[in-house]
């Protein structure tokens, strides 16, 4: 009977431990972060249909959330959300944000929202700040690739603790995702809404495997990285303080497409 009564209450407060990695985080403060993202789309890298005008290759807004493991923005191979397919479609984040807000409320999975300026080319950086907490140590963010039918680049879900404590810096290379919201092929495609709706894939130098795709590129292994993120914990002694610009130059990536 002892040891009946001792098995019931371990499982019994194992039950009521959040669920997920971010309950390993055991950080006794919150840290901030200056978030730094850079886009890498250049004609160089991607020739095929870059656009040029009407209107030229550009990012988005950057909308992010610091967030529990309760809480999902997007993920890859399951269902966009209608606040992420307004978003990757039209750059429109109302939706997205009155979502984030009643997770907030309903489950107190998110602890902050931020949100970064866009970028009017498709090469440049923006940059804001975060603040994530040991409960919700997790980032998750969203960039629309403009133009283009419902295509975006982000982080699902990205860990900023490990363990006791904060990583210093962090950087993520981007690649590009479908919403699964949209059918059209090319960057200028009109809106032809995908029924019944698809999961969130990722774009890929042979998928969707057609040639009027704007990222097919047969003759490559892999596409470059069309965005990098990069993560800088701001020190105490540096709060306050503006954080030093990174410039991560844009890889190159010439190719000779037969196809465009």
């Amino acid at each position: 009977k002892v040891i009946w009564t001792v098995l019931v209450t371990i499982l019994g407060y194992a039950s009521s431990l959040p669920v997920g990695d971010d309950s390993l985080c055991t950080a006794e403060e919150l840290a901030k972060y200056k978030i730094i993202f850079t886009g890498k789309w250049s004609q160089i890298a991607f020739p095929k249909q870059y656009p040029l005008y009407r209107p030229p290759a550009q990012w988005s807004s950057l909308l992010g959330v610091t967030h529990s493991s309760d809480y999902s923005m997007w993920k890859k191979n399951e269902y966009a959300s209608n606040g992420v397919r307004d978003f990757a479609e039209k750059g429109e984040a109302w939706v997205l944000m009155k979502e984030i807000e009643e997770a907030g409320e309903k489950i107190q999975s998110v602890h902050g929202i931020f949100s970064a300026p866009a970028i009017s080319s498709g090469t440049g950086q923006t940059s804001t700040e975060l603040e994530a907490h040991p409960r919700h140590p997790l980032v998750s963010f969203v960039v629309r690739i403009v133009p283009s039918p419902d295509w975006f680049v982000g982080i699902d879900s990205l860990n900023l603790c490990e363990g006791g404590h904060w990583m210093d810096e962090v950087s993520v290379d981007l690649f590009p995702y479908d919403a699964g919201t949209d059918s059209g092929f090319t960057f200028s495609s009109p809106n032809f809404a995908t029924i019944p709706q698809d999961t969130v894939t990722e774009i890929t130098c042979s998928s969707p495997s057609h040639p009027a795709n704007s990222f097919y590129y047969p003759k490559l292994k892999i596409l470059p990285p069309i965005a990098q993120v990069t993560m800088v914990k701001i020190k105490k002694s540096q709060l306050g303080l503006s954080a030093p610009f990174i410039n991560l130059p844009a890889k190159s990536n010439e190719i000779i497409d037969s196809v465009s």
